[in-house]
Order: C-alpha cells, then structure tokens, then sequence
C-alpha cells in the first residue's frame, strides 16, 4: 500500500522513533522490501575471498550492486547470506513474507498500472544513459527465494498483498515488523514496527557475550502522544492522507490540508495540516462527514463513492487472525479466500507450493483474472519487447492454466515506451491435450518433462550426457538462439556458455570482475537487450517447469549466471583478448562448456535437417528413443560423437585452451574421434565405463 510522505514526515520528528538494542526475538520481514533493501541500497565490499559488507576500516566501493547489466546474482547470494547470517547470530529467528498475486477486486489497478509506466520510463533511461534507476533485474526475486530456501529461512508467499498478512502474524506473535513500507506506520503493532532505513545489521555490536543490532523501533501510541491525536484516527489520517487505495488528490475539489497548519516560518506540510485538524475529532465517522464537507458540493452518488472509498482505505489497517501461522507451525497451508467468483478456479494441490514460493503467483494472476503483468527491465525504448521471445512458453501455461476455458490472457507489456495490452491465446497441443489442471500435480513424470521438452522444442536424449542443473538452461538457450531478435551472434553464445559453466566458481570470478570494474565500459543496448531475452526465456521455462511439478531440475540462479561477467566477457572478445585465463586450472568448467556446445551444435543439426525436409514451422512429433530402431540408435549416436569432437576441437580454438590439455586429455580427445568412426567399438567401451566427456 503505502502513504504518500508518510516517511519523509515521520523523519522529521526523530523523538517518535525509540533506539533499541534488537535481539534475542522474531522478527516478521517483509519480503518485497528486505529484496529491495538488499540489492538496491547495501553497501558492498569486495575482497579476495568474496563479497563482504560495511565494516569499519573496510573500504567502500559501492552503494549499491550493479543494476543494468542484468544482474550481479553472485553478489547478492552473498549479502542475502551475510543479512541472514547476521540476525542468526544475535539470536534473531526471522519470518520472510512475500507479496502474491494481485487483489482479486483490482482495486489497486490504477497504482500498479501507474508504476509500470513509471517503470517503462526508467528502464530506458537506464539504458540510455546508463544510470541506476532502481529496475531490480529479472531474475532478483527467484534467486532471492532460492536463496532463503537453501538457508532453511522460514518463508510463506501470499496468495495476494502481504501487508496485512506481515502485521497480523506480527500481532500474534507480539514480535516486530522489518519493513519501510509506510503502512506499517499506521498498524497498530504490539512491539512496534523496525524501519529498514535505521536497522543497522551491517554494524553488530556487543553487549557482554551477546550481539545485537542497533536499530530504532517505532510505536503508534508514541505516534500519537507525541502529534497529539485519538489513536483510533490513525486509518482515518492514512486514507484521509491518501494510499494506494484512496485517490483524494484526483478529486474535482481536492482539500487544501496546509490550510490547517500553524503559522511558521518553515514550509506548509500537506500531512502536517491534516494531523492538526484531526485533533478536534475524537471518532473516525464524524471526521470522515467533516471531511466530506470541505470538498465542496458533491451529488449523492459522487458522496457515496468518496465514503466508500475512505472506508475501504481504512480496512486495510484492521489486523484480522493471522492465516500463516499455523503455515509456519505446521507447515498448513492457508485456505484461499472465498471471494465471489473465485470457488473453483484454482484447484487445492497448488495452495502449498505457491505458500512455499515454489509455484509463482503469476498463476493467481491468469486463473482470477486473465492478467499477466510483465517484467520490465533495462531496455532501449526503440528495441521491441524482450518477452516477445518468451511468450510461446507463457502461452503452453496458459493453455495448461484455462484449460477447456478458452479465455485470452491480456498480457500488460512494453510497446516502445507505452504500456500496452496484448491478448494472448493460450497454447493447447501435444501431450498438453491429455492433462488437466485439477489434476496436473497427478500427471506421470514423463507426460509432464514431454510438455516442458515441446515447449522448448529439444529432445530428452540431447539434454542427457549434462549434469542435471544444467539442462533446463541449455535447453533455453537453444531455444533463445533459435527465436531471439536479432538472432545472437557467436561471442553472445560463448559469454553464455562460459558464464554457464563454471559454476561456484562463478562467485569468486564476479566479484574479482567487480573489484577490477571491468565492466565498466560503456552499456552496449543490443548485449543487453540479447541477454535480457535469454534471461525472460529462463524465467519463463522456470515458472512453467515449476507448474509441472518441477520435471527438470530447477536451475540455481547465483550459480548460472552474472551479468557483468557475461558483459566484460562479450568486450574481451570483441576486442580480440584471449579468454584462456577464465578457465585456468579449470578443467571441469572447460568440460561442461564443451559437453554445452555440443549440445547446441547438435540442435542446429537437427533443426537444418527439419527445415531442410518440411517447409512448415511446426516441429514433428519426436519418437521416444525406447521405441527407435536399432538403425536410428546407431545414426543417433554417431552423429552425437561428431557433435561431440567437433566441439571439443571448436572449445580448443575458440577459447586457446589447448595449453591445458594433458598428455592423457589428448589421448583421449583422439579415441574419441576414432570411436565416432566406428559405433560399435564406442557402445563396447562404454560398457566397459571407458568413454568420458572429454
């Protein structure tokens, strides 16, 4: 929600805010917010062994992690692990909650529409310019959770805004909030309300044999005390005041609040003003008719509207018994809410993955309300949307959501720097046909990685000889090469692959390519429009591998890609510099990129092969490999190993790698290439456990 100015006013009178020694306690985190907090505002520090954050005598290099070269993934796995690791060593238990999806009555619509225009602004600014503009990349929330999941935080998604959800369970528990959302200025919170903003996490002190976190708590009863109005006018002051639900400064007559202010030297506050008239009010009705009256003359109709509205605004500050709970106890999820039209939409199998963050919510979006609102991130304005590339994978989830309901989802997107409107048909074909949604959680293992597979139109058998978090990427990014505009060139590829391949080792590299601000040429638009839509499709794949109950592993972000590296690598090569020292001593890292590159290789080979024999589009239907003949087994594998070799040969040239082959790696580079001239010796070997990747 939030109100407008709230925490610019509150700012100004420090004594409402109490200085506290935090710890020892739970703490109910507001998800949206700590995301934010954590990408956008951290100060970080780079050292040789990682990613640190502020420490006296420790010197600053930045504000912030780097917003718009897709996204320093890396890094911020590591201050989400420092914040978590901090808080768990003062003895503080934290709770994260997630925003879901949108309210089913929409009545937020105008706000969400409004920050995405506002978004589509900033996004190309940041790209023309390239300055920071706070677009939090495409992949930030996923690696977030993955995050918390990974570290065992107890963590519950919603299944719309949290706000409330956050103060409620807060209220139970008697614990405090850790937000900056204004809202929580106005719920009334048993122990109060921890801003963001004065949680200083990065400089733990200690009392004795315990650490604590210097902060500042605030309290609406000192709130109140202290400006000198009912308590029970506090809702009344925030919808009065104006949120996200209450528009009073679009009114034909809106009311001139400074008016009411005391006169002074210093420069009339809207929120001042209207504090000072509240005073002479003792119950919410009778400020709310008064309030009525000073916008002039309003028909009866036009009356009720405001009325309603303002009541509505200050519904949102009731605290109701908390739903997560018993979710964070027992591990049950919340029922969902029985709101007119909504029985029956969403079948009961996906209230525990999505209360898990394993499901994400854009699924609430499409059954309630055939809306789906797209990311934005850095883009030039004149570039065409990066979800364009992706939408085919969206359509097959919501084919797979609306089934037989044929409904079009209106996709909310960037048309150029205009918010636009798109229907789009969901996509029912292949073995979709066969499932449906009540029971997709209960579909065979097979039947759902057969539609996954479709959708991005590889086959299983390519994906086989990868390790298993491996293959859900590379299977986007044959998808990427083969429906990307423009089509990506060479180098692109090849930053991917390299970026793809080293793994943990991915940590230690961005933060030595931040230390050195190697990145810090000048933004190319079209690298980060071709990455961006990589990005968009791995998103995409994600969230519909997640719908079919995960058939793929689940690619771990922090561990797959970095956006600053994958940029400097793109410069290096097209500079002419060689990349042999970002794999150096690395020989698992040059494996992978060869076993990924073979792959590829052998997908274009089946896509020619497909164009050159059909003129249409659509792909045949694949056979199963079971149900191939010998003769196909025997074709298959040959082309496989030649696929193979050749890419061995290609990642030697490509990357001037041959210096770290050993006597026994060439050895067997060349068995190899004498085993894709005979089949039948290569099926002996591996029966015998001699064949290798590499």
């Amino acid at each position: 929600m939030g109100v407008r100015g709230l925490v610019t006013f509150i700012e100004k009178h420090p004594r409402i805010y109490r200085d506290v020694r935090f710890r020892m306690s739970r703490l109910v985190i507001d998800g949206a917010n700590l995301l934010h907090l954590l990408y956008f505002d951290s100060g970080v520090y780079l050292i040789k062994t990682g990613v640190y954050l502020i420490k006296t005598g420790v010197y600053l290099l930045n504000t912030g992690l780097d917003q718009n070269h897709g996204g320093e993934y890396a890094a911020f796995e590591e201050l989400i692990e420092r914040f978590i690791t901090t808080l768990r060593n003062c003895g503080v238990s934290p709770f994260v909650v997630l925003d879901g999806g949108s309210d089913y009555t929409d009545k937020k619509l105008d706000t969400v529409t409004q920050r995405a225009v506002d978004r589509i602004e900033k996004a190309h600014r940041a790209a023309w310019d390239d300055s920071e503009q706070n677009i939090l990349p495409q992949l930030a929330k996923l690696m977030f959770t993955q995050t918390l999941a990974r570290l065992e935080v107890p963590m519950a998604q919603c299944y719309a805004e949290a706000d409330q959800e956050i103060a409620a369970l807060a209220n139970e528990w008697r614990c405090p909030v850790l937000s900056n959302d204004s809202d929580f200025y106005i719920f009334d919170l048993p122990a109060g309300f921890l801003p963001t903003s004065h949680f200083q996490w990065k400089a733990v002190e200690q009392s004795g044999s315990q650490s604590y976190i210097p902060c500042k708590n605030y309290n609406t009863r000192s709130f109140c005390i202290l400006i000198n109005i009912e308590h029970e006018l506090l809702p009344t002051f925030a919808a009065l005041a104006g949120n996200d639900y209450v528009k009073l400064q679009k009114m034909e007559r809106p009311i001139r609040w400074t008016q009411f202010c005391p006169a002074s030297d210093g420069i009339p506050s809207r929120l001042e003003g209207l504090l000072c008239w509240l005073r002479d009010f003792h119950q919410p009705e009778k400020a709310l008719e008064a309030a009525l009256g000073l916008m002039g003359e309003l028909g009866t109709k036009r009356k009720k509207e405001v009325l309603q509205s303002l009541y509505l605004g200050m519904e949102e500050y009731k605290l109701p018994s908390s739903t997560l709970m018993r979710f964070f106890v027992d591990g049950v999820a919340p029922p969902f809410p029985t709101f007119e039209g909504v029985k029956g939409l969403i079948p009961d199998w996906t209230r525990l993955p999505l209360t898990q963050a394993r499901l994400t919510s854009d699924i609430l979006d499409v059954l309630l309300l055939q809306r789906n609102d797209l990311s934005i991130p850095v883009d030039h304005g004149d570039m065409a949307s990066i979800n364009l590339t992706s939408r085919p994978l969206r359509q097959v989830m919501y084919g797979l959501l609306l089934g037989k309901r044929r409904q079009l989802v209106n996709e909310r997107d960037r048309d150029g720097l205009q918010l636009k409107v798109i229907p789009v048909q969901p996509a029912v074909r292949g073995v979709a046909r066969q499932l449906t949604l009540e029971s997709l959680d209960q579909a065979e293992s097979s039947q759902r990685l057969q539609v996954l597979l479709d959708a991005l139109g590889v086959t299983e058998a390519s994906l086989s000889r990868l390790p298993p978090q491996l293959r859900l990427p590379v299977a986007v990014t044959c998808y990427w090469l083969q429906r990307a505009q423009p089509r990506p060139d060479q180098r692109l590829l090849k930053a991917l692959l390299l970026g793809l391949s080293n793994g943990d080792a991915l940590r230690q590299r961005a933060a030595s390519q931040i230390q050195n601000k190697c990145y810090k040429q000048k933004l190319d638009v079209s690298v980060v429009h071709a990455f961006n839509q990589w990005q968009g499709c791995l998103k995409d794949s994600v969230y519909l591998n997640q719908l079919l109950g995960r058939p793929l592993e689940e690619p771990q972000i922090a561990r797959l890609y970095e956006g600053t590296l994958v940029h400097d690598l793109v410069h290096q090569m097209r500079t002419g510099r060689k990349l042999k020292h970002f794999l150096k001593s690395d020989r698992s890292s040059v494996r992978q990129y060869s076993a990924m590159m073979a792959v590829i290789n052998q997908f274009h080979c089946q896509e020619a092969s497909t164009s050159h024999n059909q003129k249409t589009v659509t792909p045949p239907r694949r056979q199963p490999l079971e149900d191939l003949t010998a003769n196909l087994q025997q074709l298959f594998l040959l082309c496989e190993d030649e696929m193979e070799v050749s890419s061995t040969v290609s990642v030697q040239e490509d990357l001037h790698l041959e210096d770290l082959l050993s006597v026994k790696t060439r050895y067997r580079a060349k068995k190899r290439n004498n085993r894709s001239k005979n089949p039948e010796v290569a099926r002996k070997e591996e029966r015998r456990g001699d064949v290798v990747l590499w």
